[in-house]
């Protein structure tokens, strides 16, 4: 019996699903002629934990339980409801075997993919001030060396290195890689090269300093955005997948985060060495010639990657594989010709889109502004209003006059409006004291512009998003 998520639906308050599994073994621990069975029941996902107790308390042993005998899939996959068969006929996207040159590894889309950027510290790697993140980068790599040096030169060679680091949090934030090149005597400099635009959240660039030991994990993102000359030419699939968010699909042109709860992962145009020479196209020719032999050999790889830009982006594919969703990344269906290039053709214009984002049109909403308080465009908490056709910016500004669908266009678990409101805002770490803020003395209109650019794109997104054909699959 399955326990769903959420401090008021889970029975131990918590944010994860919780079980009670009955393992019976055979009696006298005689072997059994036949193997074993596995069966499973669930209680409804929305029940409240005051409802699970009763339901616990009503049904007293498990004899009075509907149970469901459970078979795997091919694939290893106990749980199957709601997954398509057909999906694993698809083109699949990419493969961790096929990545990683596998003899015999199926082919897929995309040669290359990667997790997405994965810090273990963005507080201290991530700021919307350029200046705030070289302080605290320079304060962060001097503790550190100094840390380094001191372990170098420790008396007692027998000290644990845990035992042996001080946690400052005003100073440094460790973790396990951290450590691990500590321990193996590297040390760092601050270099200028470092600092660049990262994608932290959706349309949200932020300062990054990308240096492979205070990030902990790069994944092959050096390799994918290496210099700032490549930001200007590649593209990449921001792809968000597993249980925890419904799947979202932003195209994006720099270094992207892991996101909360993990899953994101990148998928590039093109690749690179290291120093941002020998430009590789990430799609494999396999995949080009599946798509020429359906659809004709004119198809190049940027038609390839723009259906399936424009593919992620269909309510019925999501829909009817979101089960699948949860498990593996996208398999690609061939639809018919006049599907193809009508996905083609949104998922180009998407790309325009969400990659021009801060030069879109602002949409016109009604400033309603306070005329007994200084004026002040300055932002440090926005929030919406119950029925959410309003934002307060600020004590003396309200934005009025937001269409509600704006709201449609979602990435996961919040729409992109949603997205600016919580991530345009003054934060500061309670730990480390950190303060990250948005507001740019030199553009002071630039959050309330910004708030207003998102609303178009969004809007014209559900246009496009509407206007994409039903899925015909067989």
């Amino acid at each position: 019996m399955s326990a769903s998520q959420g401090t008021t639906h889970n029975v131990f308050g918590i944010q994860v699903g919780v079980a009670i599994t009955l393992l019976i073994r055979h009696r006298n621990g005689q072997q059994q002629e036949s193997p074993a069975r596995v069966f499973y029941a669930r209680v409804d996902e929305w029940w409240r934990k005051e409802e699970k107790y009763t339901f616990l308390d009503q049904t007293v042993n498990l004899t009075h339980i509907d149970w469901q005998e459970l078979s795997p899939s091919p694939k290893g996959t106990w749980l199957t409801e709601g997954l398509q068969e057909e999906f694993d006929s698809y083109l699949p996207i990419g493969s961790k075997e096929a990545k990683a040159g596998v003899t015999g590894a199926t082919e897929t889309i995309f040669e290359k993919y990667s997790p997405a950027i994965n810090t273990s510290r963005d507080a201290w790697v991530y700021n919307f001030n350029q200046e705030e993140l070289q302080k605290r980068i320079h304060q962060f790599i001097e503790f550190y060396n100094q840390q380094l040096w001191l372990w170098g030169n420790r008396f007692d060679k027998s000290t644990q290195l845990d035992d042996f680091l001080q946690h400052d949090d005003v100073n440094i934030k460790w973790s396990r890689n951290l450590k691990r090149y500590l321990k193996r005597g590297i040390s760092t400099q601050f270099t200028q090269a470092a600092i660049r635009r990262g994608t932290y959240r959706p349309f949200t660039k932020m300062w990054l300093y990308f240096d492979n030991v205070l990030v902990d994990e790069q994944g092959a993102n050096d390799t994918f955005f290496p210099t700032e000359q490549t930001e200007e030419e590649n593209r990449a699939i921001w792809l968000k997948v597993g249980s925890e968010w419904p799947m979202f699909a932003l195209i994006v042109d720099s270094l992207p985060n892991y996101l909360p709860q993990g899953g994101a992962q990148t998928f590039p145009f093109y690749t690179y060495d290291e120093n941002g020479s020998n430009r590789r196209e990430n799609i494999t020719d396999w995949a080009l010639q599946r798509f020429q032999g359906e659809y004709g050999a004119d198809l190049n790889k940027w038609d390839i990657f723009h259906y399936i830009y424009g593919l992620l982006h269909s309510p019925d594919y999501r829909r009817r594989y979101a089960e699948n969703l949860k498990r593996d990344l996208p398999h690609i269906p061939l639809l018919p010709a006049e599907d193809f290039h009508a996905f083609t053709t949104a998922g180009r214009a998407l790309s325009t889109l969400h990659l021009d984002y801060e030069n879109a049109p602002e949409y016109r909403l009604r400033h309603i502004e306070r005329r007994d308080l200084p004026w002040s465009w300055r932002v440090e908490t926005m929030t919406l209003s119950r029925d959410k056709t309003q934002l307060k910016v600020n004590d003396v500004l309200t934005l009025d006059g937001i269409p509600p669908e704006v709201y449609e266009y979602q990435l996961g678990n919040r729409s992109a409006l949603d997205w600016i409101i919580d991530r345009y805002r003054v934060r500061r770490d309670a730990r480390s004291g950190i303060s990250s803020d948005p507001n740019d003395p030199a553009d002071p209109e630039a959050i309330v512009r910004l708030v207003k650019q998102i609303i178009t794109v969004s809007l014209d997104t559900v246009r496009i998003v509407r206007a994409l054909p039903g899925l015909r699959v067989e």
